[in-house]
C-alpha cells in the first residue's frame, strides 16, 4: 500500500483535513499513514467492511498488551472496563445493560425536555457576539445525558471539564501535561461516581445508574468498577461528539444559508463534517482485505472523515446537500460497536438546530470559525455568532 505522511497536528490539516483524505483515497482502499505507523482504510466501502468484520475488534490481543506506566495506571484502570474497548462476552453484557436506557420509548419521551432546555438556553443568550459552543452546543447534550443518568445538573461544568481532559488522551497533541491532567481528572471523576453510586444504592430512582445497579444486584455480576467506568463512558460519549457535531453543523448551515432542519439535513451534517475522524481495530487472525494482507496483532485505522466524502459512495461529496440521499455514513461506527447513543444524538441535533434557527432567524457568524487541535476528533475551538438584533 502507498505510504503517506501528514502530521495530524499541522495547522493546515487541523483546519481542513479533507484534501489529505482525497489524496489518500486516490491510492485505493488502504494507505499506510507513516505518522501513525498504521494502515488506514480510507474508502467508504473498506471502512464499512472493517468496522463490521468480526475478525477484528477493539480489544488488544492479550499477548500484545503494552505495559502501562505506573503514572498512567488510574486512567487505564478505568478504560479496562469500558465496553468501547472490549469484545464479547464482556462487551455483550455491558452493552445489553446500557441499551435498557436507550430504548425507543425512552428516546421518544425526550423531545419536550430537550426543546424546553433549548428555549431556556436561548433566553439567556448575550446581546452581543458570543460563543455558541459554551452557551448552547455544550450545555444541551451534557445536561440531557446527566438527566438520563441521574447525575446532578449543577455538576455540568465539572463533567465537561473532566470529559475534555480524559478524551485528550486520545488526541494527537498528547503531552506529559495532558497526561497529568487526565490522571487528576480520572481520580476526581471516579471519586464522584463512586460516591454517587453509593447514594443511588440507598435511594434508587428510574435513572440509568439505578438501572445498572439493579441489574448488578439481580445477578448480572456488574462490578463496582464496571459501573463506574460505564457511567463515565456514557457521560463522556454522551456529549463530547454531539458538542462537536452541533458546532460543526451550525457553522456549516450558516455558511451555506440553510435553516430548514430536516432529518436528511441532520444526516448530511453528520456526514459532511463529522466529530470523530479515526476509529481503530485490532486484527485477530490473518486476513486479506482490498488486496492487502494483515496478520494478528496488526492495527487498522478507519478514517471516518475520508469514508464520508468518498465519491464512489456519494455524488459530489464535497458539496453540502441537506436533501442528500445515499448510503449510511460511517460517523457512528459500525458492527457491534455502532454508537449506542446514535438515536439520542440525532434527536438532540434535530431539536437543538430546529429551535436555534426558529428562535434566531438572523443568526450569523461573528468571526471566522477555527477548529481545535484535537485530532482524531474534529471540532471547533469556539463558534462566535451574533443574533443580528
Amino acid at each position: 500500500m502507498q505510504q503517506l505522511s501528514q502530521m495530524p497536528t499541522d495547522p493546515t490539516f487541523v483546519q481542513n483535513p479533507y484534501p489529505f483524505y482525497e489524496k489518500a483515497r486516490a491510492e485505493g482502499d488502504f494507505i499506510w499513514w507513516s505518522d501513525y505507523n498504521m494502515a488506514c482504510a480510507v474508502s467508504h466501502k473498506m471502512v464499512h467492511a472493517v468496522l463490521r468484520d468480526r475478525r477484528m475488534g477493539r480489544e488488544c490481543p492479550a499477548e500484545l498488551a503494552p505495559k502501562i506506566p505506573a503514572h498512567l495506571q488510574p486512567f487505564f484502570d478505568v478504560e479496562s472496563h469500558s465496553m468501547l474497548e472490549l469484545e464479547p462476552p464482556r462487551h455483550t453484557r455491558l452493552r445489553s445493560l446500557v441499551l435498557r436506557a436507550f430504548t425507543s420509548r425512552t428516546i421518544a419521551a425526550l423531545p419536550p425536555d430537550i426543546s424546553a432546555l433549548c428555549h431556556q438556553l436561548i433566553d439567556g443568550f448575550p446581546t452581543g457576539p458570543f460563543d455558541l459552543l459554551t452557551h448552547y452546543a455544550q450545555p444541551v447534550p451534557v445536561i440531557i445525558i446527566s438527566r438520563l443518568l441521574g447525575v446532578p445538573e449543577d455538576r455540568a461544568d465539572d463533567l465537561v471539564r473532566w470529559s475534555n481532559a480524559m478524551v485528550a488522551m486520545y488526541q494527537a497533541r498528547r503531552t506529559p501535561q495532558i497526561e497529568a491532567d487526565a490522571i487528576a481528572t480520572t481520580n476526581d471523576f471516579v471519586a464522584f461516581m463512586r460516591g454517587y453510586i453509593a447514594k443511588r444504592r440507598k435511594t434508587p430512582t428510574d435513572d440509568l445508574i439505578s438501572t445498572l445497579i439493579a441489574a448488578e444486584e439481580h445477578g448480572e455480576k456488574l462490578s463496582e468498577d464496571e459501573l463506574i467506568t460505564t457511567c463515565i463512558l456514557l457521560l463522556n460519549a454522551g456529549h463530547e461528539a454531539t458538542v462537536h457535531t452541533l458546532g460543526n453543523g451550525t457553522k456549516t448551515l450558516l455558511e451555506h444559508g440553510v435553516a430548514d432542519i430536516t432529518d436528511a439535513a441532520v444526516e448530511e451534517i453528520i456526514r459532511f463534517d463529522p466529530p470523530l475522524h479515526m476509529f481503530t481495530r485490532w486484527v485477530y487472525e490473518d486476513v486479506e482485505l482490498g488486496g492487502q494482507t494483515f496478520k494478528r496483532g496488526d492495527q487498522i485505522a478507519c478514517l471516518l472523515g475520508a469514508a464520508n466524502r468518498d465519491p464512489l459512495a456519494y455524488e459530489s461529496p464535497e458539496v453540502f446537500d441537506p436533501a442528500r440521499k445515499g448510503p449510511q455514513n460511517t460517523s457512528f461506527g459500525g458492527g457491534i460497536h455502532f454508537c449506542v447513543g446514535a438515536p439520542l444524538a440525532r434527536l438532540e441535533l434535530r431539536i437543538a438546530l430546529e429551535v436555534l434557527f426558529e428562535r434566531c432567524p438572523t443568526l450569523k457568524l461573528a468571526g471566522t470559525p477555527q477548529y481545535g487541535d484535537v485530532y482524531h476528533f474534529h471540532g471547533l475551538e469556539r463558534l462566535m455568532v451574533s443574533t443580528g438584533t
